[in-house]
């Protein structure tokens, strides 16, 4: 299928559909920022809750800083979400995120061994980089009837101002209007 082709509901399967409206809406927002920001808030949470099994064995994570994991994860997960439905606060959300993570490496188990740490970080930066797009203006077409004004065809490129001299060879102090070349 050509991606330049016009969308018609009608023609296509509606997954096809349903696909091209989430790339629309991804595109307009800082979708990846708020993707990472959110899965960094998940292992920042969830280690210092683990318990892993080995055979009989049971190794039980469970430190004094669970309720700082917690609230950190649980934020991050929220500006994460917030990414995605308020574009508008992305730079305050992109600040809180690499703050958060930050916050998270000595209070909750080096960031969720560095899993959720790196990852908010990443969220958190792309939050700030991302910028909206600005739409493209169609520009009408022209017929090029017969009335209509000849296009300059060095338009766009760079020539000698009037107060340039036409010769390198004068030397005055007023020569280039008031620029004097040293020797």
């Amino acid at each position: 299928m050509n991606p330049q082709a016009p969308v018609h509901a009608a023609d296509d399967h509606w997954l096809t559909v349903a696909h091209y409206r989430f790339r629309a809406w991804r595109g307009e927002r800082p979708f990846w920022a708020g993707l990472f920001t959110l899965l960094g808030g998940v292992p920042i949470v969830y280690f210092p809750f683990a318990d892993i099994r080995l055979g009989n064995v049971t190794l039980a994570m469970v430190t004094t800083s669970g309720s700082a994991s917690l609230i950190i994860g649980i934020l991050l997960i929220t500006l994460g979400l917030a990414l995605w439905f308020q574009k508008g606060i992305r730079v305050f959300a992109g600040v809180a995120a690499i703050l958060l993570a930050l916050v998270s490496i000595p209070l909750s188990n080096l960031g969720g061994f560095f899993i959720g740490f790196l990852t908010s970080m990443v969220g958190g930066c792309l939050a700030l980089a991302w910028a909206p797009g600005v739409p493209v203006e169609e520009e009408p077409e022209e017929d090029g009837a017969a009335g209509a004004a000849p296009v300059d065809a060095f338009q766009g490129i760079p020539a000698p101002r009037g107060t340039e001299t036409p010769y390198l060879t004068e030397k005055t102090a007023h020569a280039d209007g008031g620029r004097n070349s040293a020797g």
